[in-house]
């Protein structure tokens, strides 16, 4: 009853419709691929990072749009990038954070903030929620077992929404210290 798929979300980007039309060209995305959460897709469009010190390229906009501007990235992409005090937060919560250019196929946009480290999560429907006796911003852990890094996620914060489908989503460092890769449950830890 208490196990959860847990997804690797690697960097992404999310956009406006205003900086859609200015990096593609388009008011639209193209879906590559569905994502696990309702509506949600990895579109064709891949835009560049440029950051201080380092571009990485070949990023992916996830759709649909959005109504703010927001790139998510992990620690060592942030150190990678030359980007420093970049938060970890949940998704959404984007104010005083740094700023990043993008760099699409048909223009460029530098954001004066938007950068973040999305915060280990839960989505949870409200029927989810009731039947693991949790409620949305509970924060929880959540145990992991691999061949020979089985680790215990702290800090975990569960979202609750009718919108949502129930995963846990970490990022590729937490993924990667705990040498996950496949399809993955962890055991939720009140």
């Amino acid at each position: 009853m208490n196990k959860i798929l847990v997804e690797t979300s690697a960097r992404h980007v999310h956009v406006t419709l205003e900086t859609l039309k200015i990096l593609t060209g388009k008011d639209e995305l193209g879906v590559k691929k569905m994502l696990s959460q309702p509506g949600q897709f990895a579109s064709d469009v891949r835009l560049d990072l440029v950051g201080p010190k380092k571009t990485i390229s070949g990023v992916s906009i996830l759709g649909p749009v959005r109504s703010r501007n927001q790139v998510e990235i992990s620690l060592t992409d942030a150190r990678t990038l030359g980007l420093s005090n970049v938060p970890v937060r949940l998704s959404g919560d984007t104010d005083n954070t740094p700023g990043i250019t993008l760099v699409g196929p048909a223009g460029s946009v530098t954001l004066e903030n938007g950068v973040i480290v999305a915060k280990r999560h839960i989505h949870m429907t409200p029927k989810d929620a009731e039947e693991y006796g949790v409620k949305d911003r509970d924060v929880v852990k959540v145990k992991v077992t691999s061949a020979d890094r089985s680790l215990i996620y702290d800090d975990v914060v569960i979202r609750v929404s009718e919108k949502f489908a129930l995963a846990m989503h970490i990022d590729t460092d937490e993924a990667n210290a705990a040498h996950l890769s496949g399809e993955v449950y962890g055991e939720l830890i009140k």
